[in-house]
Protein backbone atom coordinates (compact mmCIF):
# COMPACT_ATOMS: atom_id res chain seq x y z
CA UNK A 1 0.00 0.00 0.00
CA UNK A 2 1.29 3.45 -0.82
CA UNK A 3 2.57 5.46 2.15
CA UNK A 4 1.70 8.76 0.45
CA UNK A 5 -1.41 10.38 1.89
CA UNK A 6 -3.42 12.89 -0.08
CA UNK A 7 -4.29 15.99 1.89
CA UNK A 8 -7.96 16.78 2.16
CA UNK A 9 -9.59 19.54 4.08
CA UNK A 10 -12.71 18.48 5.97
CA UNK A 11 -15.09 19.87 3.36
CA UNK A 12 -13.27 18.26 0.42
CA UNK A 13 -13.16 14.90 2.07
CA UNK A 14 -16.77 14.91 3.11
CA UNK A 15 -17.71 15.88 -0.39
CA UNK A 16 -16.22 12.69 -1.77
CA UNK A 17 -17.24 10.27 1.00
CA UNK A 18 -19.63 7.40 0.38
CA UNK A 19 -22.58 7.76 2.77
CA UNK A 20 -25.59 5.84 3.97
CA UNK A 21 -28.87 6.93 5.46
CA UNK A 22 -28.57 8.83 8.74
CA UNK A 23 -31.64 7.11 10.10
CA UNK A 24 -30.61 3.55 9.27
CA UNK A 25 -29.96 0.78 11.76
CA UNK A 26 -26.35 0.65 10.60
CA UNK A 27 -25.96 4.33 11.37
CA UNK A 28 -26.81 3.69 15.00
CA UNK A 29 -24.68 0.56 15.19
CA UNK A 30 -21.65 2.46 13.95
CA UNK A 31 -22.16 5.91 15.41
CA UNK A 32 -23.28 5.04 18.90
CA UNK A 33 -20.73 2.30 19.47
CA UNK A 34 -17.57 4.16 18.55
CA UNK A 35 -16.47 5.33 22.00
CA UNK A 36 -13.13 4.03 23.21
CA UNK A 37 -13.86 0.55 24.50
CA UNK A 38 -11.11 0.29 27.12
CA UNK A 39 -12.55 2.45 29.89
CA UNK A 40 -13.60 -0.52 32.00
CA UNK A 41 -11.63 -3.36 30.43
CA UNK A 42 -11.17 -6.56 32.42
CA UNK A 43 -7.41 -6.03 32.36
CA UNK A 44 -4.70 -4.40 30.30
CA UNK A 45 -3.33 -6.50 27.45
CA UNK A 46 0.40 -7.12 27.63
CA UNK A 47 1.86 -6.75 24.14
CA UNK A 48 5.48 -7.41 25.11
CA UNK A 49 5.71 -10.58 23.04
CA UNK A 50 2.74 -9.96 20.79
CA UNK A 51 3.60 -6.79 18.88
CA UNK A 52 2.92 -8.15 15.41
CA UNK A 53 -0.50 -7.71 13.84
CA UNK A 54 -3.05 -10.46 14.43
CA UNK A 55 -6.64 -10.84 13.30
CA UNK A 56 -9.40 -13.40 13.69
CA UNK A 57 -11.93 -13.68 10.86
CA UNK A 58 -15.15 -15.45 11.84
CA UNK A 59 -17.46 -16.74 9.11
CA UNK A 60 -20.89 -17.64 10.47
CA UNK A 61 -22.66 -20.21 8.28
CA UNK A 62 -26.13 -19.15 9.28
CA UNK A 63 -28.94 -21.68 9.48
CA UNK A 64 -27.00 -24.84 10.31
CA UNK A 65 -24.36 -26.16 7.94
CA UNK A 66 -24.89 -29.78 6.86
CA UNK A 67 -21.27 -30.49 7.66
CA UNK A 68 -21.66 -34.26 7.30
CA UNK A 69 -21.90 -33.53 3.58
CA UNK A 70 -18.98 -31.09 3.87
CA UNK A 71 -16.68 -33.78 5.27
CA UNK A 72 -17.60 -37.38 4.47
CA UNK A 73 -16.11 -40.86 4.88
CA UNK A 74 -14.69 -42.30 1.65
CA UNK A 75 -13.58 -45.87 2.38
CA UNK A 76 -16.11 -48.52 1.34
CA UNK A 77 -16.98 -49.64 4.86
CA UNK A 78 -17.54 -46.19 6.32
CA UNK A 79 -19.05 -44.72 3.16
CA UNK A 80 -21.64 -47.50 3.10
CA UNK A 81 -22.56 -46.63 6.70
CA UNK A 82 -22.84 -42.95 5.69
CA UNK A 83 -24.96 -43.77 2.62
CA UNK A 84 -27.31 -46.05 4.57
CA UNK A 85 -28.00 -43.39 7.21
CA UNK A 86 -28.15 -40.39 4.87
CA UNK A 87 -30.20 -42.20 2.20
CA UNK A 88 -31.22 -39.72 -0.53
CA UNK A 89 -29.05 -36.95 0.99
CA UNK A 90 -25.79 -38.89 0.52
CA UNK A 91 -23.26 -37.61 -2.00
CA UNK A 92 -21.86 -40.08 -4.57
CA UNK A 93 -18.74 -41.77 -3.25
CA UNK A 94 -16.80 -41.08 -6.44
CA UNK A 95 -17.52 -37.33 -6.25
CA UNK A 96 -15.78 -36.77 -2.90
CA UNK A 97 -12.41 -34.98 -2.88
CA UNK A 98 -9.83 -37.10 -1.13
CA UNK A 99 -7.81 -35.84 1.84
CA UNK A 100 -4.45 -37.12 3.00
CA UNK A 101 -3.98 -35.78 6.54
CA UNK A 102 -0.59 -35.65 8.23
CA UNK A 103 -1.53 -37.56 11.39
CA UNK A 104 -5.25 -38.40 11.42
CA UNK A 105 -5.74 -42.08 10.57
CA UNK A 106 -9.08 -43.11 12.10
CA UNK A 107 -11.00 -43.02 8.81
CA UNK A 108 -10.47 -42.06 5.21
CA UNK A 109 -12.31 -38.78 4.69
CA UNK A 110 -13.13 -36.56 1.74
CA UNK A 111 -14.58 -33.12 1.06
CA UNK A 112 -17.73 -32.01 -0.72
CA UNK A 113 -16.98 -32.01 -4.48
CA UNK A 114 -17.33 -28.21 -4.70
CA UNK A 115 -14.55 -27.56 -2.17
CA UNK A 116 -11.65 -27.78 -4.60
CA UNK A 117 -9.81 -24.74 -3.25
CA UNK A 118 -10.33 -25.94 0.31
CA UNK A 119 -8.75 -29.24 -0.74
CA UNK A 120 -5.80 -27.33 -2.23
CA UNK A 121 -5.39 -25.20 0.91
CA UNK A 122 -5.50 -28.39 2.99
CA UNK A 123 -2.82 -30.00 0.82
CA UNK A 124 -0.67 -26.84 1.17
CA UNK A 125 -0.86 -27.07 4.97
CA UNK A 126 -2.89 -23.88 5.30
CA UNK A 127 -6.19 -25.40 6.44
CA UNK A 128 -7.45 -28.10 8.77
CA UNK A 129 -10.81 -29.45 9.91
CA UNK A 130 -12.15 -30.10 13.39
CA UNK A 131 -14.66 -32.91 13.83
CA UNK A 132 -17.84 -32.95 15.86
CA UNK A 133 -17.69 -29.54 17.53
CA UNK A 134 -20.69 -28.06 19.31
CA UNK A 135 -22.14 -26.14 22.23
CA UNK A 136 -21.55 -27.92 25.55
CA UNK A 137 -21.76 -26.84 29.16
CA UNK A 138 -19.70 -29.87 30.20
CA UNK A 139 -18.69 -33.18 28.58
CA UNK A 140 -22.04 -34.84 27.85
CA UNK A 141 -23.00 -38.48 27.48
CA UNK A 142 -26.13 -39.95 25.96
CA UNK A 143 -27.45 -40.62 29.47
CA UNK A 144 -26.80 -36.98 30.40
CA UNK A 145 -28.88 -35.95 27.41
CA UNK A 146 -31.72 -38.33 28.26
CA UNK A 147 -31.69 -36.99 31.85
CA UNK A 148 -31.52 -33.35 30.64
CA UNK A 149 -28.35 -32.96 32.69
CA UNK A 150 -26.76 -29.52 32.21
CA UNK A 151 -27.58 -29.20 28.51
CA UNK A 152 -27.26 -26.06 26.40
CA UNK A 153 -30.21 -23.71 26.69
CA UNK A 154 -32.63 -23.92 23.75
CA UNK A 155 -30.87 -26.87 22.12
CA UNK A 156 -31.85 -27.23 18.42
CA UNK A 157 -33.26 -23.67 18.35
CA UNK A 158 -31.77 -21.42 15.67
CA UNK A 159 -31.97 -18.29 17.80
CA UNK A 160 -30.37 -19.86 20.86
CA UNK A 161 -27.71 -21.95 19.13
CA UNK A 162 -26.75 -19.13 16.77
CA UNK A 163 -26.21 -16.95 19.83
CA UNK A 164 -24.37 -19.58 21.84
CA UNK A 165 -21.80 -20.20 19.11
CA UNK A 166 -21.11 -16.47 19.25
CA UNK A 167 -21.01 -16.22 23.05
CA UNK A 168 -19.67 -19.69 24.05
CA UNK A 169 -21.93 -19.50 27.11
CA UNK A 170 -24.47 -22.21 26.28
CA UNK A 171 -26.28 -22.45 29.62
CA UNK A 172 -27.93 -19.03 29.26
CA UNK A 173 -28.47 -16.11 26.91
CA UNK A 174 -25.25 -14.24 27.59
CA UNK A 175 -25.35 -10.46 27.04
CA UNK A 176 -21.83 -10.50 25.56
CA UNK A 177 -19.98 -12.43 22.86
CA UNK A 178 -16.53 -13.89 23.20
CA UNK A 179 -14.96 -11.53 20.66
CA UNK A 180 -16.55 -8.65 22.56
CA UNK A 181 -15.04 -9.88 25.82
CA UNK A 182 -11.76 -10.32 23.95
CA UNK A 183 -11.92 -6.71 22.80
CA UNK A 184 -12.60 -5.55 26.35
CA UNK A 185 -9.29 -7.17 27.26
CA UNK A 186 -7.05 -6.17 24.34
CA UNK A 187 -8.39 -2.99 22.76
CA UNK A 188 -5.60 -1.10 24.56
CA UNK A 189 -3.08 -2.85 22.27
CA UNK A 190 -4.25 -0.63 19.37
CA UNK A 191 -2.73 2.83 19.16
CA UNK A 192 -5.96 4.20 17.70
CA UNK A 193 -8.66 4.01 20.37
CA UNK A 194 -11.31 5.69 18.21
CA UNK A 195 -12.02 2.70 15.98
CA UNK A 196 -13.27 -0.56 17.40
CA UNK A 197 -10.97 -3.53 16.92
CA UNK A 198 -14.15 -5.47 16.05
CA UNK A 199 -15.25 -4.95 12.45
CA UNK A 200 -18.50 -6.42 11.15
CA UNK A 201 -19.44 -6.93 7.52
CA UNK A 202 -22.85 -8.20 8.63
CA UNK A 203 -24.19 -5.50 10.92
CA UNK A 204 -25.10 -5.96 14.57
CA UNK A 205 -24.00 -9.22 16.17
CA UNK A 206 -23.51 -10.51 19.69
CA UNK A 207 -20.17 -12.15 18.82
CA UNK A 208 -18.40 -8.77 18.95
CA UNK A 209 -20.41 -7.23 21.79
CA UNK A 210 -18.59 -6.82 25.10
CA UNK A 211 -19.25 -4.86 28.25
CA UNK A 212 -17.61 -1.85 26.63
CA UNK A 213 -16.83 -3.07 23.12
CA UNK A 214 -19.05 -3.47 20.10
CA UNK A 215 -18.67 -3.82 16.38
CA UNK A 216 -17.90 -1.12 13.83
CA UNK A 217 -20.22 -2.01 10.97
CA UNK A 218 -18.97 -1.46 7.43
CA UNK A 219 -20.18 -2.27 3.93
CA UNK A 220 -18.46 -4.43 1.28
CA UNK A 221 -18.62 -1.55 -1.21
CA UNK A 222 -16.85 1.78 -1.70
CA UNK A 223 -14.56 2.56 1.20
CA UNK A 224 -16.63 0.45 3.55
CA UNK A 225 -17.37 3.06 6.16
CA UNK A 226 -20.84 4.50 6.60
CA UNK A 227 -21.31 8.23 7.07
CA UNK A 228 -24.20 10.68 7.11
CA UNK A 229 -26.37 10.62 4.01
CA UNK A 230 -25.87 13.66 1.83
CA UNK A 231 -23.33 15.35 4.08
CA UNK A 232 -21.04 17.60 2.05
CA UNK A 233 -22.81 17.06 -1.26
CA UNK A 234 -23.55 19.96 -3.58
CA UNK A 235 -27.30 19.60 -4.11
CA UNK A 236 -29.35 22.33 -2.46
CA UNK A 237 -31.14 20.06 0.00
CA UNK A 238 -27.86 18.34 0.93
CA UNK A 239 -26.22 21.74 1.55
CA UNK A 240 -29.04 22.59 3.94
CA UNK A 241 -28.62 19.22 5.64
CA UNK A 242 -24.84 19.74 5.89
CA UNK A 243 -25.25 23.18 7.44
CA UNK A 244 -27.68 21.79 10.00
CA UNK A 245 -25.34 18.94 10.93
CA UNK A 246 -22.37 21.32 11.14
CA UNK A 247 -24.41 23.51 13.46
CA UNK A 248 -25.25 20.50 15.61
CA UNK A 249 -21.62 19.37 15.79
CA UNK A 250 -20.11 22.80 16.42
CA UNK A 251 -22.56 24.21 18.95
CA UNK A 252 -21.68 24.15 22.64
CA UNK A 253 -24.56 22.53 24.54
CA UNK A 254 -25.30 22.90 28.25
CA UNK A 255 -27.81 20.04 28.27
CA UNK A 256 -25.85 16.82 28.91
CA UNK A 257 -27.97 14.74 26.53
CA UNK A 258 -27.69 17.20 23.66
CA UNK A 259 -23.97 17.59 24.31
CA UNK A 260 -23.41 13.82 24.34
CA UNK A 261 -25.40 13.36 21.14
CA UNK A 262 -23.46 16.11 19.33
CA UNK A 263 -20.12 14.75 20.52
CA UNK A 264 -21.06 11.24 19.44
CA UNK A 265 -22.08 12.38 15.95
CA UNK A 266 -18.87 14.42 15.63
CA UNK A 267 -16.62 11.59 16.80
CA UNK A 268 -18.41 9.15 14.54
CA UNK A 269 -18.08 11.34 11.47
CA UNK A 270 -14.40 11.90 12.22
CA UNK A 271 -13.92 8.13 12.50
CA UNK A 272 -15.78 7.65 9.22
CA UNK A 273 -13.38 10.10 7.55
CA UNK A 274 -10.31 8.35 8.94
CA UNK A 275 -11.54 4.87 8.01
CA UNK A 276 -12.68 5.93 4.53
CA UNK A 277 -9.38 7.62 3.75
CA UNK A 278 -7.29 4.67 4.94
CA UNK A 279 -9.32 1.98 3.16
CA UNK A 280 -9.79 4.18 0.10
CA UNK A 281 -6.02 4.09 -0.40
CA UNK A 282 -5.88 0.33 0.15
CA UNK A 283 -5.92 -1.82 -2.96
CA UNK A 284 -4.93 -5.38 -3.79
CA UNK A 285 -4.15 -7.27 -6.97
CA UNK A 286 -5.95 -10.43 -5.86
CA UNK A 287 -9.23 -10.84 -7.76
CA UNK A 288 -12.39 -11.65 -5.82
CA UNK A 289 -15.63 -13.17 -7.11
CA UNK A 290 -18.83 -11.13 -7.15
CA UNK A 291 -20.58 -13.31 -4.57
CA UNK A 292 -21.77 -11.87 -1.27
CA UNK A 293 -19.13 -13.72 0.73
CA UNK A 294 -16.21 -12.91 -1.57
CA UNK A 295 -17.06 -9.22 -1.65
CA UNK A 296 -17.18 -9.10 2.14
CA UNK A 297 -13.88 -10.93 2.40
CA UNK A 298 -12.37 -8.52 -0.10
CA UNK A 299 -13.34 -5.61 2.18
CA UNK A 300 -11.84 -7.47 5.14
CA UNK A 301 -8.60 -7.83 3.15
CA UNK A 302 -8.61 -4.13 2.21
CA UNK A 303 -9.18 -3.17 5.84
CA UNK A 304 -6.33 -5.42 6.99
CA UNK A 305 -4.15 -3.85 4.31
CA UNK A 306 -4.89 -0.45 5.87
CA UNK A 307 -3.99 -1.59 9.40
CA UNK A 308 -1.02 0.76 9.78
CA UNK A 309 -2.98 3.82 8.68
CA UNK A 310 -5.79 2.81 11.02
CA UNK A 311 -3.38 2.33 13.92
CA UNK A 312 -4.45 -1.21 14.82
CA UNK A 313 -2.45 -4.30 15.75
CA UNK A 314 -5.38 -6.46 16.89
CA UNK A 315 -8.68 -6.94 15.04
CA UNK A 316 -11.60 -9.33 14.71
CA UNK A 317 -13.93 -9.54 11.73
CA UNK A 318 -17.41 -11.03 11.51
CA UNK A 319 -19.14 -12.17 8.32
CA UNK A 320 -22.47 -13.95 8.13
CA UNK A 321 -23.34 -16.19 5.17
CA UNK A 322 -26.96 -17.31 5.47
CA UNK A 323 -28.90 -19.95 3.57
CA UNK A 324 -27.91 -23.15 5.38
CA UNK A 325 -31.32 -23.97 6.90
CA UNK A 326 -32.03 -26.55 4.23
CA UNK A 327 -35.12 -28.47 5.29
CA UNK A 328 -35.78 -28.78 1.56
CA UNK A 329 -33.61 -28.98 -1.58
CA UNK A 330 -30.54 -29.67 0.53
CA UNK A 331 -28.23 -31.10 -2.10
CA UNK A 332 -28.60 -28.28 -4.63
CA UNK A 333 -28.67 -25.45 -2.10
CA UNK A 334 -25.77 -26.80 -0.08
CA UNK A 335 -23.70 -27.35 -3.23
CA UNK A 336 -24.13 -23.68 -4.20
CA UNK A 337 -23.15 -22.53 -0.71
CA UNK A 338 -20.09 -24.79 -0.69
CA UNK A 339 -18.98 -23.25 -3.99
CA UNK A 340 -19.39 -19.77 -2.53
CA UNK A 341 -17.47 -20.67 0.63
CA UNK A 342 -14.74 -22.40 -1.38
CA UNK A 343 -14.12 -19.43 -3.65
CA UNK A 344 -14.16 -16.93 -0.80
CA UNK A 345 -11.67 -18.85 1.31
CA UNK A 346 -9.30 -19.40 -1.60
CA UNK A 347 -9.41 -15.75 -2.67
CA UNK A 348 -9.01 -14.40 0.85
CA UNK A 349 -6.00 -16.58 1.62
CA UNK A 350 -4.45 -15.49 -1.68
CA UNK A 351 -4.92 -11.85 -0.66
CA UNK A 352 -3.25 -12.52 2.69
CA UNK A 353 -0.33 -14.13 0.85
CA UNK A 354 -0.10 -11.03 -1.36
CA UNK A 355 0.17 -8.88 1.80
CA UNK A 356 2.61 -11.29 3.47
CA UNK A 357 0.17 -11.77 6.35
CA UNK A 358 -0.79 -15.44 6.17
CA UNK A 359 0.74 -16.08 9.60
CA UNK A 360 -1.01 -13.07 11.15
CA UNK A 361 -4.62 -13.90 10.22
CA UNK A 362 -6.68 -16.94 11.17
CA UNK A 363 -10.06 -17.56 9.52
CA UNK A 364 -12.56 -19.97 11.02
CA UNK A 365 -16.14 -21.10 10.52
CA UNK A 366 -19.00 -21.49 12.97
CA UNK A 367 -22.63 -22.48 12.47
CA UNK A 368 -25.79 -22.89 14.55
CA UNK A 369 -25.43 -26.66 14.47
CA UNK A 370 -25.02 -29.53 12.03
CA UNK A 371 -28.01 -31.15 10.33
CA UNK A 372 -29.55 -34.51 11.07
CA UNK A 373 -27.88 -37.48 9.44
CA UNK A 374 -31.32 -38.75 8.44
CA UNK A 375 -33.34 -37.24 5.62
CA UNK A 376 -36.67 -35.54 6.19
CA UNK A 377 -37.64 -36.33 2.60
CA UNK A 378 -35.77 -33.69 0.60
CA UNK A 379 -33.60 -32.06 3.24
CA UNK A 380 -32.38 -32.35 6.81
CA UNK A 381 -33.40 -30.96 10.18
CA UNK A 382 -31.69 -29.31 13.14
CA UNK A 383 -29.00 -31.36 14.88
CA UNK A 384 -26.04 -30.66 17.17
CA UNK A 385 -22.35 -31.54 16.76
CA UNK A 386 -20.72 -30.88 13.38
CA UNK A 387 -17.45 -30.03 11.64
CA UNK A 388 -15.65 -26.70 11.14
CA UNK A 389 -12.87 -25.30 8.98
CA UNK A 390 -9.92 -23.27 10.26
CA UNK A 391 -7.43 -21.60 7.90
CA UNK A 392 -4.21 -19.63 8.25
CA UNK A 393 -0.45 -19.74 8.24
CA UNK A 394 -0.28 -20.65 11.92
CA UNK A 395 -2.85 -23.41 11.61
CA UNK A 396 -1.25 -26.85 11.86
CA UNK A 397 -2.65 -27.60 8.46
CA UNK A 398 -3.25 -30.66 6.34
CA UNK A 399 -4.77 -32.45 9.29
CA UNK A 400 -8.05 -33.41 10.93
CA UNK A 401 -8.61 -32.95 14.65
CA UNK A 402 -11.03 -34.68 16.96
CA UNK A 403 -12.74 -37.95 16.16
CA UNK A 404 -14.99 -38.31 13.15
CA UNK A 405 -17.97 -40.17 14.65
CA UNK A 406 -19.68 -43.29 13.48
CA UNK A 407 -22.60 -42.33 11.27
CA UNK A 408 -24.64 -45.37 12.25
CA UNK A 409 -27.83 -44.77 14.19
CA UNK A 410 -28.34 -45.69 17.86
CA UNK A 411 -24.69 -45.39 18.90
CA UNK A 412 -23.54 -44.11 22.28
CA UNK A 413 -23.40 -40.50 20.95
CA UNK A 414 -26.39 -40.59 18.56
CA UNK A 415 -29.48 -39.42 20.43
CA UNK A 416 -32.17 -40.06 17.81
CA UNK A 417 -32.96 -38.90 14.29
CA UNK A 418 -29.29 -38.79 13.35
CA UNK A 419 -28.32 -36.16 15.95
CA UNK A 420 -24.73 -36.48 17.22
CA UNK A 421 -23.53 -35.28 20.64
CA UNK A 422 -20.47 -33.01 20.20
CA UNK A 423 -17.16 -34.34 21.46
CA UNK A 424 -15.28 -31.02 21.17
CA UNK A 425 -16.76 -27.97 22.88
CA UNK A 426 -16.90 -24.50 21.37
CA UNK A 427 -14.87 -23.45 24.44
CA UNK A 428 -11.93 -25.65 23.43
CA UNK A 429 -12.15 -24.50 19.80
CA UNK A 430 -12.26 -20.81 20.63
CA UNK A 431 -9.79 -21.01 23.52
CA UNK A 432 -7.09 -22.23 21.17
CA UNK A 433 -7.80 -19.32 18.83
CA UNK A 434 -7.60 -16.94 21.80
CA UNK A 435 -4.26 -18.41 22.88
CA UNK A 436 -2.88 -17.85 19.38
CA UNK A 437 -4.23 -14.29 19.55
CA UNK A 438 -2.09 -13.69 22.62
CA UNK A 439 -4.39 -14.27 25.60
CA UNK A 440 -2.58 -15.95 28.54
CA UNK A 441 -4.02 -19.36 29.38
CA UNK A 442 -4.67 -18.16 32.94
CA UNK A 443 -7.10 -15.57 31.55
CA UNK A 444 -9.14 -17.90 29.36
CA UNK A 445 -11.80 -18.22 32.05
CA UNK A 446 -12.54 -14.50 31.57
CA UNK A 447 -13.55 -15.29 27.99
CA UNK A 448 -15.00 -18.78 28.46
CA UNK A 449 -16.60 -19.34 31.87
CA UNK A 450 -16.96 -23.10 31.27
CA UNK A 451 -13.45 -23.72 29.98
CA UNK A 452 -12.42 -25.52 33.19
CA UNK A 453 -14.94 -28.24 32.40
CA UNK A 454 -12.93 -29.20 29.31
CA UNK A 455 -9.37 -27.94 29.63
CA UNK A 456 -6.77 -27.46 32.36
CA UNK A 457 -5.30 -24.06 31.64
CA UNK A 458 -2.27 -24.92 33.81
CA UNK A 459 -1.41 -28.02 31.75
CA UNK A 460 0.91 -26.24 29.36
CA UNK A 461 -0.80 -28.09 26.51
CA UNK A 462 -3.07 -26.65 23.83
CA UNK A 463 -6.80 -27.42 24.22
CA UNK A 464 -6.92 -29.29 20.89
CA UNK A 465 -3.59 -28.78 19.11
CA UNK A 466 -4.61 -27.32 15.74
CA UNK A 467 -2.72 -24.00 16.17
CA UNK A 468 0.99 -23.29 16.26
CA UNK A 469 1.16 -21.25 19.48
CA UNK A 470 4.88 -20.49 19.34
Amino acid sequence: MSTHHKKYNRRQFLGTATCAAIGSTTFFSTLFNLQAMNAASMQQFNTTNNEEYRALVCIMLGGGNDSYNMLCPTSNEHYNEYAATRSNQALPQTSLLSLNPMTYNEKQLGLHPNLTQVQSLFDQGKLSLLCNVGTLVQPTSKQDYLNSNNLPFGLFSHADQDQQWQTSVPQTNSPTGWAGRLADMVQSANTNQNISMNISLSGKNIFQLGQNASEYSILPTGTGSIGINGYGRLQTFDQIRTAAIDSLMEKQYQDIFKKTYAETVTASQNTHELFSLAVGESSLNTAFSQTELSQRLQMVARTINARESLGVSRQTFFIRLDGFDNHDELLNNHAALMSMLDAGLGEFQAALAEMGLEDQVTTFTISDFARTLTSNGNGTDHAWGGHVLVMGGKVKGQDIYGSYPSLALDTNIEIGGGVIIPQISTDEYFAELALWYGIPSSDLVLLFPNIGNFYNSLSGEAPIGFMDLN
